[in-house]
């Protein structure tokens, strides 16, 4: 995982987000988790690469989050 982090605000309806909780609660995992997932297979499903991988694709283009 990366060692530094960023805040993604989401808004979503209140009983969507409890049902959500509820889900991660019973799977141990936290809603966190999840989205950090769903994020990396979307960038995957799109192949984006981020981070070192992205480095590694195209070395003449700085990384944005340096």
């Amino acid at each position: 995982m990366e060692s530094k982090t960023a805040r993604l605000t989401v808004l979503i309806d209140p009983s969507n987000k409890k049902a959500f909780e509820r889900l991660c609660a019973s799977q141990d995992i936290t809603p966190s988790q999840v989205v950090r997932q769903l994020i990396r297979d979307y960038l995957a499903q799109h192949d984006v690469a981020y981070g070192k991988a992205a480095a590694v694709r195209n070395p003449q283009v700085k990384n944005p989050t340096e």
